[in-house]
C-alpha cells in the first residue's frame, strides 16, 4: 500500500509546482495591455479583425447576450452535423445519423462542458463528427467559462468586463490549443492512436472476429483533459487502453484536468491585487480535496463492508471495477480529481466503488467548488467566498465588504437564486425520474437512489461522469438531462455577470479596523465552513437515502 501512495504524493506535488506558473501565464494571457504574450500569439488579432470583433468592452448583458447568443448558435450547427453524419466524409465505419433527441442532448452536453455521453463513442459518431463536431465544442465550451471567469474577476477588480469574443479566442489560441497540441504529441508517444483509418479487424486465438476501434484518439485525449470536459473517445472512457494505456498517462491526464482550476486562484489574486487572498482560497480548496480524496482512499482500500464481513475482501482494497494497471490508489484519486475538477473524465466504474468512494464523487459535484471545472468552478468559489463575508457581517453588525466593495442586496439577491437554483436541477429531476421511470434504472433500493441522483448532479454541475446502470438513451433521459445541462450552465454564468456588473460600478470604500479581512487563515476557515454547512444542509438528506443507506445495508 505504501508505494501507491506515494505515487499519489508526487502527482499532487506535480499539481502544485504547476498551479502558480500557471496562474501568472493567464493574467498575461487576458491582460488588454500589450505583454510578452502578444510577441508569441499576436495572430489572434488579425482572427478578431477578420470577424469584424474590436476590443470595445462590453457591459454585463452585452457579455451574457453574446455567451447565449454564440453558443446557443453552436448547440444548433453541430446538432445538424449529428443528424447529417451519414452522408458526410470520413466515416469508414459507415455510422448513421444519430436519433433527434440523442443528438440535441449530446450537442447540449458538449456545449456546457458536460460532455454526459448517452452513447457509446466509438460505434455512435463517425471520425468527421468526432473531431469537427466534439472536439470543436470540447475547445469552445471551456474557453466560454475561462473568459466568463475572467470577465468576473476584472468586475470584482474594479475594471470593466472586457469583451466575450475577444476572451473567447484568447482562451482557446493563447491556453487551450498551444497546451493541447504538446500533450497530444506526448500521449502519442505513450501509444494512444492518432489516425484516420477505419476499425481493425483481428482474428482471436479462439478464432472469432474482433472489431478493433481507433481513431484521432490522442488529439481528442489531451482537449478532453485540459478543457475538463471528459468524454470519451471510447465508450469506457480513460478505462480502455487505446485512451489511456499505462501509468505515464493516467499521470498526464490528473495532471492536465488541475492545471488550469489550480490555476485560476493565483491569476485572481494578481488581477485584483491581492495575492495573498488568491493563496488562501487555493489553500483552502486543496484542504476539501485532501479531505475527500483521504476519505476515497480510505473507503477504497477498505473494500466492501459485506464482503468483509464473511472475510473474502481482497488484501490490496476493493478491485471491482478497477484496472489492474492502474491499482486501488491511481483509481481513487482519479475518481475524486475527476469529480472536483468537475471533468467526468473515468478510469475505473463510478457504479463499483464502495457507497462511500461513490458518496465522495458525487458529494464534489453537488459542492461543485473543489477546484471545479475551467472557470465555472472559481466562479462558485467566489459565490461561496461572497456567502462567508456576508454572513460574517451579519454576525458583527456590519455591511459586509468584498474587495473594497459593499456587498448589499442586489448582489446577496442574485448570489442566493444561483445558490438555489444547482439543487433544485438536481433534487427535482431525481425524484420525477425514481417516480416516473423505475424501469430505466436496473438496481433497487438505495443504489438506484444514487444512480438517477448520480445523473443529474453531473448533469447540473457540468461533469459528465455517470454511475451507469441506467438506460439512459431514452427521450426522456436525453431531454430532461439537458434542459439540466443547460439551465446549470448559462443560469449561473447570468446571474455572476449581473453581480460583477454590480460591482464594478460600484466605488471602492476604505479598509478600517472593523473590515473583515478575505485574505487571513480565520476568512479560510469561515469559507470551508460556510461551504460545507451549505453543501450538508441542502443535500445530506439526499445522502442518506443514497450512499449512506447502501453502506449501513452493507455492515
Amino acid at each position: 500500500m505504501t508505494t501507491p501512495l506515494i505515487s499519489v504524493g508526487i502527482t499532487l506535488l506535480l499539481v502544485l509546482l504547476l498551479a502558480r506558473p500557471m496562474g501568472l501565464y493567464l493574467t498575461k494571457a487576458f491582460d488588454y495591455k500589450p505583454t510578452g504574450v502578444d510577441r508569441i500569439f499576436g495572430f489572434d488579432n488579425w482572427i478578431l479583425k477578420l470577424g469584424g470583433v474590436r476590443k470595445q468592452n462590453q457591459s454585463w448583458k452585452e457579455y451574457a447576450l453574446a455567451i447565449i447568443y454564440s453558443n446557443t448558435l453552436m448547440i444548433l450547427i453541430t446538432y445538424t452535423f449529428f443528424r447529417i453524419q451519414g452522408v458526410l466524409p470520413l466515416n469508414p465505419s459507415a455510422i448513421t445519423a444519430m436519433e433527434p433527441t440523442l443528438s440535441l442532448n449530446t450537442a447540449i452536453s458538449f456545449m456546457t462542458n458536460t460532455n454526459l455521453q448517452h452513447y457509446s463513442g466509438e460505434s455512435s459518431l463517425s471520425y468527421l463528427a468526432q473531431m469537427m463536431g466534439i472536439v470543436f465544442l470540447m475547445f469552445t465550451a471551456p474557453g466560454t467559462a475561462l473568459a466568463v471567469i475572467i470577465a468576473f474577476i476584472r468586475g470584482l477588480a474594479g475594471k470593466p468586463l472586457g469583451n466575450f469574443y475577444v476572451d473567447l479566442i484568447r482562451s482557446i489560441f493563447r491556453v487551450l490549443l498551444p497546451i493541447a497540441f504538446v500533450t497530444a504529441i506526448f500521449f502519442v508517444l505513450l501509444g494512444v492512436p492518432q489516425t484516420l483509418d477505419p476499425t481493425v479487424t483481428a482474428t482471436t486465438i479462439t478464432g472469432e472476429e474482433q472489431q478493433i476501434g481507433r481513431g484521432p484518439v490522442a488529439s481528442f485525449l489531451s482537449i478532453k483533459e485540459l478543457g475538463n470536459n471528459g468524454g470519451g473517445f471510447f465508450g469506457v472512457n480513460s478505462a480502455h487502453p487505446f485512451e489511456n494505456p499505462n501509468a505515464i498517462s493516467n499521470l498526464i491526464q490528473i495532471l492536465l484536468m488541475l492545471l488550469l482550476g489550480t490555476a485560476t486562484p493565483f491569476a485572481y489574486g494578481h488581477m485584483v491585487g491581492n495575492a495573498k487572498q488568491g493563496r488562501v482560497l487555493f489553500v483552502s480548496m486543496f484542504m476539501m480535496f485532501l479531505i475527500m480524496a483521504g476519505v476515497s482512499l480510505s473507503s477504497e482500500y477498505a473494500g466492501n463492508p459485506a464482503l468483509n464481513s464473511l472475510g473474502i475482501q481482497h488484501e490490496q482494497g476493493s478491485m471491482e471495477g478497477k484496472e489492474v494497471r492502474f491499482g486501488v490508489a491511481q483509481s481513487a484519486l482519479y475518481s475524486v480529481v475527476t469529480t472536483a475538477s468537475e471533468t467526468g473524465a473515468v478510469n475505473t466504474m463510478h457504479d463499483t466503488l464502495t457507497p462511500i468512494g461513490g458518496m465522495i464523487t458525487i458529494s464534489n459535484m453537488m459542492l461543485n467548488t473543489i477546484f471545479g471545472g475551467v472557470g465555472a468552478g472559481f466562479l462558485n468559489v467566489l459565490m461561496y467566498a461572497m456567502i462567508a463575508v456576508f454572513l460574517s457581517g451579519l454576525m458583527v453588525g456590519r455591511t459586509p465588504e468584498f474587495l473594497g466593495k459593499k456587498i448589499e442586496g442586489k448582489e446577496m439577491k442574485l448570489i442566493a437564486l444561483t445558490l438555489l437554483v444547482h439543487p433544485i436541477l438536481i433534487l427535482v429531476p431525481t425524484a420525477i425520474a425514481v417516480m416516473l421511470h423505475p424501469d430505466t434504472i436496473s438496481n433497487p433500493g438505495f443504489h438506484g437512489i444514487t444512480q438517477a441522483m448520480y445523473e443529474y448532479t453531473s448533469s447540473a454541475a457540468n461533469n459528465g461522469s455517470g454511475f451507469e446502470g441506467l438506460g439512459d438513451n431514452t427521450p426522456f433521459w436525453n431531454i430532461s438531462t439537458g434542459i439540466v445541462m443547460f439551465l446549470g450552465r448559462y443560469f449561473s454564468f447570468v446571474t455572476m455577470l449581473a453581480v460583477a456588473g454590480s460591482l464594478a460600478a460600484k466605488k471602492s470604500v476604505p479598509e478600517t479596523v472593523g473590515t473583515f479581512r478575505t485574505d487571513t487563515p480565520l476568512f479560510a476557515g469561515v469559507f470551508i465552513g460556510t461551504v460545507l454547512l451549505v453543501g450538508a444542509l441542502t443535500f445530506f438528506p439526499a445522502l442518506v437515502l443514497g450512499p449512506i443507506a447502501e453502506y449501513l445495508t452493507l455492515r
